[in-house]
């Protein structure tokens, strides 16, 4: 029997699933944490890969690592880090991002060049941030690579650093439209040249681990994931994590000028417009902590509160709108609110925040979701399942549970493993519909709040 192993290296843990290659059915996994905080040293990342491949990776006939998107990974002329890797929610770089857009000629021009207008995510904004804030260690830097690269070398014995054009796609110095970095942006980003790993093809082989096993080129989390659900022709994904995500496929490439939408490449050969927020299901460990309860019970008040209180989750920030400097608002508390009307009215926020992301990914792509497919931690929320379909409008589809980013990779590795010209086929567990009667005086007044505050 075949078997392939498929990392997910997140923001918060290193998930690996072991997978019959040709049926996809889970036969092992294992997972180990990452410390918290937004800048973390990439020697934490390597510790618990292998803490989470160990008895794993030796089964394994192939290999793909699906990594965070937009992590800076700086290294000096030795491979060793310069500093530790500022992560995608590192809002540190918000007015490099700005102040680049700028400097390229407005977001337009930005996005013709790049596919996605530069927000603080971005790789390439962390550079610029570097520059001026770092010099000593920005003159130190030789190579720049993003987490996913940085463990696809770790575990390829360190011979060659390698990416993909879906990961690449959220540097900020990488072309959408001609499908290959912008060296020359990166160079102007940090203030001198430095090396870009190599882009792998979707179904390459790019390495081996010490133990033989195939290494496939690996991706971005968001691709995998994509991969993972066989995402189709006209599904919007919404995955509901450490950040918030909505992404759809597209055969050609997506410009949006609005900056909402970033025109990333998949892990495929196709493409991946997607729009993400800052505040996922973190939004929900907050209310449970501030009403003593567990996420299920904070569910069940949800479900029995009444639609009257607003929430706009921007906690953290936001990236959909582009809010870096937000924080999170409450409006319609009266002295007769119960603690289920609030527990509803952050379910509600939380959705209407992640519908503002459908919308745009919509909007860039020029049509309507038929379906939208729901995933990530907070998915398994009953309140989020059941009332989702009023706040989105549409039907939502909720695959069986399941670590989606592991097994796009783990499919990944199966396709380099087969020198096959698509992926491989694999069935996967049933799904659950659910339907509701849309809801549009809540989403109304959350929009409301939304666009009064948009000068905070």
């Amino acid at each position: 029997m075949t078997y392939v192993l498929g990392i997910d290296s997140s923001t918060q843990s290193c998930k690996a699933v072991l997978v019959d290659a040709a049926s996809g059915e889970i036969v092992d996994q294992a997972r180990a944490s990452h410390p918290g905080g937004t800048q973390v040293d990439p020697a934490e990342w390597i510790a618990a890969l292998d803490k989470a491949t160990d008895g794993l990776l030796k089964k394994a006939d192939a290999v793909a690592v699906a990594g965070q998107q937009h992590g800076m990974v700086a290294l000096d002329k030795d491979n060793h880090t310069v500093r530790d890797a500022m992560l995608w929610n590192d809002v540190s770089s918000a007015d490099a991002a700005a102040a680049l857009v700028d400097e390229l000629g407005g977001p337009k021009k930005t996005v013709d060049l790049t596919g996605s207008v530069l927000v603080a995510s971005f790789t390439g904004t962390k550079l610029r941030w570097l520059r001026d804030n770092e010099p000593d260690n920005a003159q130190r830097v030789s190579k720049v690579v993003l987490p996913h690269d940085y463990l696809t070398w770790h575990l390829g014995q360190r011979q060659e650093f390698t990416t993909d054009h879906g990961d690449a796609s959220g540097t900020g110095y990488y072309s959408t439209r001609e499908r290959r970095f912008l060296p020359e942006l990166a160079e102007q980003f940090l203030g001198h040249s430095v090396k870009l790993p190599r882009i792998a093809e979707p179904n390459e082989i790019v390495g081996r681990t010490s133990s033989g096993a195939a290494i496939a080129a690996g991706t971005g989390d968001n691709m995998a994931a994509a991969l993972g659900l066989e995402l189709q022709p006209g599904d919007v994904c919404v995955s509901v994590g450490t950040s918030g995500v909505a992404s759809a496929w597209s055969k050609e490439s997506v410009h949006d000028e609005n900056g909402l939408v970033t025109g990333f490449a998949d892990a495929t050969g196709a493409y991946l417009p997607l729009a993400c927020t800052l505040n996922g299901a973190k939004v929900l460990d907050f209310a449970a902590n501030l009403l003593g309860v567990d996420h299920h019970g904070l569910s069940e008040m949800a479900l029995a509160g009444n639609s009257s209180v607003t929430l706009l989750p921007y906690f953290d920030g936001e990236r959909t709108p582009n809010r870096p400097h937000a924080s999170g608002l409450l409006t319609g508390l009266r002295t007769d609110t119960t603690r289920e009307d609030f527990a509803r009215g952050v379910v509600e926020g939380l959705l209407c925040s992640m519908l503002d992301a459908i919308e745009a990914v919509e909007n860039a792509m020029g049509h309507k979701a038929k379906r939208v497919l729901l995933t990530g931690g907070a998915a398994r929320s009953q309140a989020m399942q059941q009332l989702a379909p009023s706040i989105f409008g549409v039907d939502v589809i909720l695959p069986a549970p399941g670590e989606y980013v592991a097994l796009g990779a783990a499919r990944q590795a199966a396709w380099a493993l087969s020198g096959a010209d698509t992926p491989p086929q694999w069935d996967l567990a049933g799904t659950t519909t659910y339907s509701g009667e849309a809801n549009p005086e809540t989403v109304a007044r959350y929009q409301k709040l939304r666009d009064l505050t948009a000068s905070f």
